[in-house]
């Protein structure tokens, strides 16, 4: 599972952000496991929001959806995990079992981007 990390500065005293690419077309149950080590190996110590790009992502499973939850479950309690990008296929998951709800979603990365900058 690749992933690329692309931290972003915040202003003076703040703890930016880091975006995490996936460069996979899919999260399924023969990568949700290396997808949340991968995770939690780039946000582990971390400081900041994390947005998740999944532009490139057109399928995720129940199991890619454990892992993207596990994830985000990983994160220290004064962070939060926003999504970006969902193609259609994805969003409807998302959307379909309620994570919509959970999730911070957004059409583009820059989106999130812009929202987290105030």
């Amino acid at each position: 599972m690749e992933l690329s990390s692309n931290p972003i500065p915040g202003p003076p005293g703040g703890a930016g952000a880091t975006v995490i690419t996936v460069n996979a077309a899919r999260i399924d149950a023969s990568v949700a496991i290396q997808f949340k080590d991968a995770m939690r190996g780039l946000t582990a110590g971390g400081a900041g929001d994390v947005i998740l790009d999944l532009s490139q992502v057109s399928f995720v499973d129940s199991s890619g959806l454990g892992a993207i939850v596990g994830a985000m479950k990983a994160l220290e309690a004064d962070r939060n995990m926003h999504l970006a990008g969902l193609t259609a296929d994805v969003d409807k998951v998302f959307r379909l079992t309620r994570m919509d709800t959970v999730f911070a979603i957004h059409a583009h990365a820059s989106d999130a981007r812009a929202q987290l900058a105030g």
